[in-house]
């Protein structure tokens, strides 16, 4: 959970998450919505991948990037928690 809470703090990864909400998307199609350097968007998604917040794939040439939405709901239960509220 510590990683989790970590990789959501910082605005730019919650922005490539928000991205990555439809499907698989392409290390290049990432880094053209920020700009900031490649190696600093493969900074955000090691440290995405190192929460198991993201997958990646190779296809081809490409690296793809999709959500793991099961650490999500896990991360979005334990908040509940904290709300009081009941787990299904």
């Amino acid at each position: 959970m510590q990683r989790t809470m970590r990789a959501l703090a910082d605005t730019t990864r919650r922005t490539i998450l928000n991205l990555l909400k439809d499907g698989p998307v392409s290390a290049g199609d990432i880094a053209a919505h920020f700009d900031i350097s490649g190696p600093a968007v493969s900074r955000h998604l090691s440290v995405l991948k190192d929460a198991d917040l993201i997958r990646d794939r190779r296809e081809g040439k490409y690296i793809l990037y999709e959500l793991n939405a099961s650490v999500l709901d896990e991360a979005l239960l334990w908040l509940a928690g904290l709300r009081g509220e009941k787990r299904p």
